[in-house]
């Protein structure tokens, strides 16, 4: 639907805005009819075509890679609808649409891809694509945020390339229905799980791979951001979970010990993100270092490797995924509406704009970890899955963390209402 999309910019922006609209949307509804099969537990495997010997694009249909890509269509949907109205405004809207739809498609090729390489080509097609969202307004702010977006990105899909080669030629395939891939420690087998560390933790705002978030986030449109922290973002997640699961396995990453150092990674980058989103005046930017802190929590799970640790994992990406784009898309309804960037400005804001702050206050609310909504839950789950493996340390940092989360969230909250 993209080139069509782009030729109807030619005639009618109400036909271009419609065509994204409903591509967004039956990218939805097409992936719901999928349900039935994901509740099923179906785990369906097939190659499209073979590139080499050993080396294919395939697919995969399982419950992880339906629930989010369900998740991202459905935010994409509606990122796509509240773009009709916050993109009016702006200029260059006849590139911004086809390439929002670009990326979704490979957004959607990511949570499907059934090995390795297909993951990594839709990885970086995403990746790449994406640049042309963060360089939207073409300021000297936003060119300087592409530039440094671009060579993290560059980076770390040189790193992911090294990593599946190193895959490939240890295990013979890269396939993700091949069972674990690689079964015995090894310095190369070290050297590739770094490779993507870096590729995938780039992704995800990993320490000290975060670099290029929190000046990305400000300079793309409202639901450019929301985007980027409440889908993209999670692929990096996404492809260090189908790493650590299907190619190395829980045993081989403990017995290398591999896993404390994801821990620590993921300690610095809870309570680094943490920090500095205190520091931070201009609402985007405070929710930008905020997503590298919530990232952090799903990357403990994973070094804890325990059931309930990754399934608090697994439940925060979800979690993250809705709250961070409605933060962000009410943060960016303010700046439509009035203007106001600064969280020093943003006093009463809440009783001119109660429906937008009131989503917005629930959403950071979560984010903090108020029972009964969902970021408590997601943590909670985390708790225990560190205290099964005696690790009261992690349980340290995630309350820490939710301490600083209400010193940054409850400030604009208050004084809005």
């Amino acid at each position: 639907m993209t080139p069509v999309i782009f030729f109807a910019c030619r005639y009618s922006e109400k036909l271009r805005n419609g065509l994204a609209v409903v591509t967004s949307g039956l990218t939805f509804a097409l992936t719901i009819v999928l349900y039935p099969a994901a509740i099923r537990g179906d785990v369906v495997q097939r190659t499209l075509f073979e590139i080499l010997p050993r080396l294919e694009i395939s697919v995969r249909f399982d419950i992880l890679s339906f629930c989010l890509a369900a998740i991202a269509s459905f935010i994409w949907f509606l990122c796509t609808i509240y773009s009709l109205d916050y993109m009016a405004r702006e200029h260059a809207c006849s590139r911004y649409y086809p390439v929002l739809i670009i990326t979704l498609g490979s957004c959607q090729g990511i949570f499907f891809a059934g090995d390795l390489f297909s993951l990594f080509v839709f990885f970086e097609l995403m990746s790449l694509i994406a640049y042309i969202l963060v360089i939207h307004e073409e300021t000297e702010e936003a060119m300087r945020a592409g530039y440094k977006y671009l060579v993290m990105t560059i980076i770390g899909g040189l790193a992911l390339f090294f990593g599946i080669i190193i895959v490939f030629e240890l295990g013979g395939t890269v396939s993700l229905g091949a069972g674990v891939i690689i079964q015995e420690t090894s310095l190369l087998a070290l050297i590739s799980f770094i490779c993507f560390l870096i590729g995938f933790g780039m992704k995800a705002g990993m320490f000290p791979l975060h670099v290029w978030l929190p000046d990305a986030h400000p300079v793309a449109p409202s639901p450019a951001s929301a985007l980027l922290s409440g889908v993209m973002l999670k692929t990096g997640a996404y492809g260090l979970l189908r790493v650590i699961f299907h190619v190395y396995s829980v045993d081989l990453l403990r017995s290398g010990g591999w896993d404390t150092i994801l821990g620590v990674l993921a300690v610095i980058t809870i309570l680094l993100g943490s920090a500095v989103a205190l520091t931070q005046t201009d609402i985007k930017r405070r929710l930008a270092y905020s997503s590298i802190s919530q990232l952090g929590y799903i990357l403990l799970g994973m070094s804890i490797l325990n059931d309930n640790a990754v399934t608090g994992a697994v439940f925060h990406i979800f979690s993250h995924a809705f709250m961070k784009s409605i933060l962000f898309l009410a943060a960016g309804a303010v700046i439509w509406k009035t203007g106001i960037r600064k969280i020093a400005d943003m006093h009463g804001i809440g009783r001119k704009m109660p429906v937008t702050m009131g989503c917005f206050s629930i959403a950071a609310l979560a984010m903090i970890g108020i029972p009964p909504l969902n970021g408590f839950l997601s943590k909670w789950t985390l708790s225990l899955g560190a205290l099964d493996e005696g690790m009261p340390f992690y349980v340290l940092v995630l309350l820490i963390s939710s301490l600083l989360n209400a010193l940054y969230y409850l400030p604009i909250i208050i004084p809005a209402f």
